[in-house]
């Protein structure tokens, strides 16, 4: 069965994104290393939130597309507001069980790559989150969509499976335990 990894770019003080939603801060500092690669060869279908497609994390070419266009495959987005169709994604509205299996059925042998912290944090509620691949980015962002914000959740316990310092980029991998 494929694995839900939750794979995700963060800035040294704990941010995913900045108050103005730019991607411009996770670049100029090298690409990441082996992990990510190898992350994105594993991926075989995405499961995303609404904010991340409409951010840039979209099928296609260019800088803005999914792996800077390197990655192609189905798109599953989770979302409570209407959208227009676009070639590669399909819209889901409701349960995130539903839509995790949907990407699953859709990754065959391959992983469903989570994108977004909402989108996560709701997998990570419901189970069915397996793994977190984090690149960590030498920046401080000092506002933001922070990587994790649920207190409601409480704490969630992970071990660490790999740690790689390829360059600026520090590329970690971590399992959820259950």
């Amino acid at each position: 069965m494929a694995r839900m990894i939750w794979h995700v770019t963060m800035s040294l003080d704990g941010f995913i994104a900045p108050p103005d939603d730019s991607a411009e801060w996770m670049f100029g500092f090298g690409a990441a290393g082996p992990l990510g690669a190898e992350t994105m060869r594993r991926t075989g279908a995405i499961l995303s939130g609404r904010r991340g497609l409409e951010l840039g994390n979209r099928p296609g070419e260019g800088a803005r597309a999914i792996y800077g266009g390197a990655w192609s495959g189905p798109v599953f987005v989770l979302t409570h507001r209407p959208a227009e169709p676009l070639d590669g994604v399909t819209f889901l509205s409701g349960d995130v069980g539903k839509a995790a299996d949907l990407a699953r059925e859709a990754a065959g042998d391959r992983d469903v790559g989570v994108f977004g912290a909402d989108v996560a944090r709701q997998c990570l509620r419901a189970g069915l989150l397996d793994e977190m691949v984090v690149h960590l980015v030498p920046v401080l962002l000092g506002g933001g969509v922070r990587l994790f914000d649920s207190p409601d959740l409480g704490p969630v316990t992970l071990r660490k499976t790999r740690c790689d310092d390829p360059g600026q980029i520090t590329d970690l991998r971590f399992e959820v335990v259950r």
